[in-house]
């Protein structure tokens, strides 16, 4: 579907859902909005029972639902069992990023004579493509990045602004690089000789499958000898580390400040919430959810859902629980004297 934003009508958003429609096919249809700001050329979308409440003053010139609200809805209505992921869909329709690619290379960008670009590549000011890289179809690297020697970037890839893929990666198709990302860089590995540290160079490389989205700010370490390697569909926030060796299975998701120690496996279809940190070395099976903030020290061979933070409270409770903590190791003892004792009586 090419349509401009101006001329998208109800029945249009219609059609590239696939749903039906509920109202006047020909409404223009100019954005999409909350159900509390959305005018009369806007769609809304109602994914969340909290927000119930603001479907009945909402004055949307549609809103995507689940059938079961339906009959509660005052303005036209499209209705769709997953109304989230119908937003998702409908959002790219209205996103203004690809009309500005323009095809080329800008006067300013440093591009070696070595490069293999493909058909409609956007290489953007400042930018920098290193010897023998290879860029497919349809990429963009966006202004001020880097692509390092010999990398090799998928058909329809966007680079953001300012992003650093360093030499030798392996990056698939469609993928999303948000800017400050470093995909790459040198893992942290020194040797110590009792005096100081030796720097272990980094021989290994990153291997990004298709469809990965890697959050601002972002860093995924070459590996020392083997690839790091992230699989296809997986999305990582920002500010996350992904150390050497790492590897992460297909549609996994971490959310921002997650950190991931060297030549540890997470499996695929696991979900680890902001700050988790996960030690090296480990094994995470497949459908594993951490929560946030929580250590991973030890392997996890089950899948479901597995925490540790613990929860804020107010301060002269925490004081209180901490030295409870403290005293816990006392009183296991104690019980299991007690708990003997008991038995003997018995």
């Amino acid at each position: 579907m090419t349509h401009a934003f101006h001329d998208l009508t109800l029945a249009d958003i219609a059609r590239h859902l696939n749903v039906t429609f509920e109202g006047d096919g020909s409404q223009p249809i100019r954005g999409l909005a909350t159900l509390k700001d959305a005018q009369a050329d806007q769609v809304a979308f109602l994914a969340n029972r909290a927000y119930l409440k603001d479907l009945a003053m909402t004055q949307a010139g549609a809103v995507l639902l689940h059938p079961e609200h339906g009959k509660s809805c005052p303005v036209p209505r499209l209705e769709i069992d997953n109304p989230y992921l119908g937003y998702a869909t409908l959002s790219q329709l209205f996103d203004p990023l690809p009309a500005r690619d323009v095809p080329g290379i800008h006067p300013s960008a440093v591009v070696a004579e070595s490069v293999s670009l493909g058909d409609g590549v956007s290489v953007q000011a400042n930018a920098v493509i290193e010897e023998g890289a290879v860029l497919g179809d349809d990429v963009v690297i966006g202004a001020g990045s880097l692509v390092g020697a010999d990398s090799i970037i998928g058909e329809g890839t966007r680079l953001h602004a300012n992003v650093t893929v360093c030499h030798g990666v392996v990056i698939g198709k469609r993928v999303i690089l948000q800017s400050g990302c470093v995909i790459g860089g040198d893992g942290f590995g020194f040797a110590h000789d009792g005096g100081k540290w030796h720097k272990i160079a980094q021989l290994g490389g990153v291997v990004l499958g298709d469809d990965v989205e890697v959050g601002s700010c972002s860093s995924i370490d070459r590996g020392a000898l083997g690839n790091t390697v992230i699989g296809n569909d997986v999305k990582i926030d920002s500010q996350v580390q992904i150390a050497h060796n790492v590897t992460v299975g297909d549609h996994s998701a971490l959310a921002g400040c997650v950190g991931i120690a060297g030549s540890t496996h997470v499996g695929r279809h696991c979900m680890l919430g902001g700050g988790v940190g996960l030690s090296g070395h480990l094994t995470i099976c497949d459908g594993v959810q951490v929560t946030g903030m929580s250590l991973v020290t030890n392997s996890i061979h089950e899948p479901g859902v597995y925490s540790s933070g613990t929860g804020a409270m107010g301060n002269a409770q925490w004081r209180k629980n901490a030295v409870r903590f403290k005293q816990l190791d006392e009183i296991a003892k104690r019980l299991s004297r007690l708990e003997k004792n008991h038995r003997g009586q018995s």
